[in-house]
């Protein structure tokens, strides 16, 4: 996948750390960033004889005014990145966010969300529920408060032969030929023709060798414990930079966004992670 266009999500109100890491990741690759600022409005109060409130009306301007603010400082800073830039400010309420976001991704080839973001719950789940679920674009996460290394040193794919892991692989494929060792990542593999074939990894590590990655097939025992931990800790053991696994589809939302591997990643993961749906 060629990163030509970046989407960087920016909360309104806590932007600057985020908007280092984009100008930093889009100079790398030289690519176009488009900086989104986004406020959430709040839930429309109302007064007697169920009038909207005056207060919400005068909250709502201040709050649209201040991203305005926002949005000309961040277009401020970038003015001297030497990046191709444009800057974008989207103030929406939280039913209709995440369609707001996803009408936006469709024009990007990857989406960054980082740490000032992502600490918004909020925003987070509109967010992923618009970029990831409604959209054909790829998220970078990253929730720690380490830059994201464009050649990374270790990857580790989370592989269980599904439709949404098989795009990871692919829409992932610029970081896993940048990376020195990519670990093909399998927790309790079925060892079934039906499922990951009779040797659990070895399709997709045939895969991604013909496109030059140095590949290492990990299959790991749960213990008894959640995949999600053991993805993480293998991670952490094998000194990787990124993380790159499928979520699941819309069938499963309930299951994976709200209980599931995906959404605990998601909420609890401080390396980078690299999500396709």
């Amino acid at each position: 996948m060629a990163i030509t266009t970046v989407l960087s999500i920016l909360k309104g109100n806590k932007y600057e750390q985020d908007l280092k890491s984009a100008t930093s990741f889009c100079a790398t690759y030289g690519a176009h960033l488009t900086a989104l600022a986004v406020s959430i409005g709040a839930t429309p109060s109302f007064g007697e004889y169920n009038a909207i409130s005056t207060a919400w009306l005068d909250e709502r301007q201040r709050e649209i005014d201040e991203l305005a603010s926002t949005a000309a400082k961040i277009k401020e800073t970038l003015s001297t990145s030497g990046l191709s830039f444009e800057v974008q400010d989207l103030y929406t309420e939280f039913a209709w966010a995440d369609q707001d976001v996803a009408q936006r991704a469709l024009y990007a080839d990857i989406v960054l969300l980082g740490s000032d973001a992502a600490e918004d719950a909020d925003l987070r789940k509109r967010i992923f529920d618009g970029a990831l679920f409604q959209a054909p674009t790829p998220i970078l996460i990253n929730r720690g408060r380490h830059a994201i290394t464009t050649s990374p040193r270790a990857v580790v794919l989370a592989w269980d032969s599904s439709n949404e892991a098989a795009r990871a692989a692919r829409q992932s494929l610029d970081f896993l030929e940048r990376a020195e060792i990519v670990h093909v990542t399998m927790v309790d593999p079925l060892a079934r023709m039906g499922v990951n074939g009779e040797e659990p990894g070895a399709d997709i590590a045939a895969f991604l060798a013909r496109h030059g990655v140095k590949v290492q097939i990990d299959r790991l025992s749960s213990e008894g414990k959640n995949a999600d931990e053991i993805i993480t800790r293998h991670a952490v053991d094998m000194g990787a930079n990124l993380i790159v696994m499928g979520a699941y589809n819309h069938p499963r939302w309930q299951q994976s966004l709200f209980g599931g591997v995906t959404r605990r990643m998601i909420e609890d993961c401080k390396l980078p992670l690299f999500l396709v749906h």
